[in-house]
């Protein structure tokens, strides 16, 4: 490039030029140092979950429709509720502390058990915190937060129908719900054991607990705090009872889009923060140990060791099958 003076610069000239240029870089360089931080750490991955959500102006949301007491629909059918629901929120305060986005918008988006992964991955649900556990196959496809609730599965069935264990179920009908852990472990079971069970599968929570409560199904084989929901809302709880050695232990955590480090650390402390100042015992009290809609029955479902060491000392790890008993 070609500079053209129409006259030679003096010296005082050309010092005050270049002073200019000095002050106006250091000006440029307070700016932005000044400026968000949260902007620059936003920009520095284009495609992560924050920059998207400071673009669009919202977070959305994913939630279950009938994962008591996690995530689920009660009175409201445009407001999710729950724990996961409460913790889900927690991460929404934080983001938007992250962003100095006060008025951010949250857009609710249905998830299933068949289609959360996907929905999570194609950017369709920035995160969801639900009834979602965590292990090593999913993994491979999403990205977990820190674990917030430690299952085992079980069985529900009524009190007079015979089964006490897994071993019972020969040649009886079970149902579990498509696309979950469970299903792929009893239909294994099913098949290394020759069991002659047959096993129906539906769509959500809400409609496995319907089949065995017509009595197409003997028994239903979900999460043990899952089947305690589902008992909870049945016509006459003291009908059913939760029975079997747990097959798995695993733990629920957040999930969100893999390689997005940025909006992970945001989801962890979180959660971490909701631990460490004891507000997650209250949350925790709120739906397991009190009256929750949309029946306002109790749970009665009592924190176990393995919950308590996990909020504790926080991990994002799948959890072995061999974990200690609940």
């Amino acid at each position: 490039m070609t500079y053209l003076f129409s006259k030679p610069l003096t010296l005082v000239a050309f010092m005050a030029l270049a002073l200019t240029g000095c002050n106006n870089s250091n000006q440029t360089t307070d700016e932005s140092a000044a400026g968000d931080a949260t902007a620059t750490e936003a920009a520095a991955n284009p495609n992560g979950t924050l920059q998207k959500i400071k673009d669009s102006g919202t977070i959305v949301v994913g939630h279950r429709d009938s994962s008591i007491p996690f995530s689920y629909i009660a009175d409201d059918p445009n407001q999710p509720i729950g724990y996961a629901h409460d913790l889900e929120m927690k991460v929404v305060e934080a983001v938007k502390q992250k962003l100095n986005m006060p008025d951010l918008k949250i857009r609710y988006n249905l998830i299933t058990s068949q289609t959360r992964i996907p929905l999570v991955q194609n950017g369709t649900v920035d995160f969801e915190c639900g009834s979602t556990t965590n292990n090593e196959e999913r993994q491979k496809q999403v990205a977990f937060s820190n674990g917030f609730f430690e299952i085992g599965t079980r069985l529900l069935t009524k009190k007079d129908s015979g089964i006490n264990d897994f071993a019972d179920l020969k040649d009886k009908t079970l149902v579990t719900t498509s696309g979950t852990t469970s299903e792929r472990y009893i239909r294994q079971y099913n098949d290394d054991n020759k069991m002659n069970t047959n096993i129906i599968s539906a769509k959500d929570h809400g409609e496995g607990f319907l089949m065995l409560e017509n009595g197409r199904a003997d028994a239903f084989m979900m999460d043990d705090v899952l089947l305690a929901g589902e008992k909870a809302k049945a016509k006459n709880p003291d009908e059913w009872v939760i029975v079997g050695e747990p097959q798995s232990f695993e733990i629920y955590g957040c999930m969100m889009r893999k390689d997005d480090p940025e909006f992970k650390a945001v989801v962890d402390e979180a959660l971490a923060n909701v631990y460490s100042s004891g507000e997650i015992n209250s949350i925790y009290d709120k739906w397991f140990l009190n009256p929750i809609p949309p029946k306002n029955v109790n749970l009665n479902f009592e924190m176990s060791d393995n919950l308590k060491a996990l909020i504790a000392n926080p991990h994002d790890s799948a959890q072995p099958k061999a974990a200690t008993a609940q």
